[in-house]
């Protein structure tokens, strides 16, 4: 397990990134950048779509529609450095890691919403430990920018722990346990042999 950097937050994940997405990640960088322009929009879908959802919840709300806003500065962002690297858009499938998630997700609440929240605790940690991994790994402007982004999806990773924690506090549910579930997951999805290069895709093959 890689150690977090002073600061950071990806303390959820049970393994680190293998070393070869990294290295197929400094080769296949364009598609690295495309995904994860993509994987902002999402991000920003996913607090919207939590706001939706549990719109009675005023402190979730107020707290997720800022983490939207910072998540689509992100993804203009990286639309600004894809014109600036001349990296065209091309539409890119999505990867398996969010779904391969979302499988385990329970139907029924409030142990749902307890689900969801983990799993986005989960991907904002492995975000921030690919952008530190990446980070010295990529020449500028790439490498700076993915550095800089790194603190923000600490933060994130964060904030969705103590939702779920104060969720499962508030109607008696088990956080850890559905912590440790989740990891077991997150963990496969990020070893297993991976066709598919993608910014949370597995190892690669």
């Amino acid at each position: 397990m890689v150690a977090a950097p002073a600061g950071l937050a990806f303390g959820e994940l049970a393994v680190a990134t293998p070393e070869a997405w990294f290295a197929l990640a400094c080769v296949r960088w364009q598609e690295l950048l495309i995904d994860h322009a993509n994987c902002e929009k999402k991000a920003a879908s996913t607090a919207l779509s939590f706001i939706f959802s549990y719109a009675h919840d005023a402190d979730l709300t107020d707290r997720l529609s800022r983490l939207a806003r910072e998540e689509l500065r992100h993804f203009e962002q990286v639309q600004k450095l894809m014109r600036e690297l001349q990296v065209p858009w091309a539409k890119l499938s999505p990867s398996r890691y969010a779904e391969g998630l979302r499988r385990a997700v329970s139907t029924a609440e409030p142990q749902r919403q307890l689900d969801l929240m983990v799993i986005g605790a989960f991907i904002e940690a492995r975000s921030c430990e690919r952008f530190v991994g990446l980070a010295p790994r990529l020449p500028a402007p790439m490498g700076a920018f993915y550095g800089g982004l790194a603190a923000s999806e600490a933060r994130h990773t964060v904030l969705y722990r103590r939702l779920a924690e104060r969720h499962a506090l508030a109607h008696g549910l088990d956080c850890e346990r559905t912590f440790v579930r989740f990891a077991a997951i997150e963990a496969d999805l990020v070893t297993s042999p991976d066709p598919q290069f993608r910014f949370h895709s597995g190892l690669p093959v």
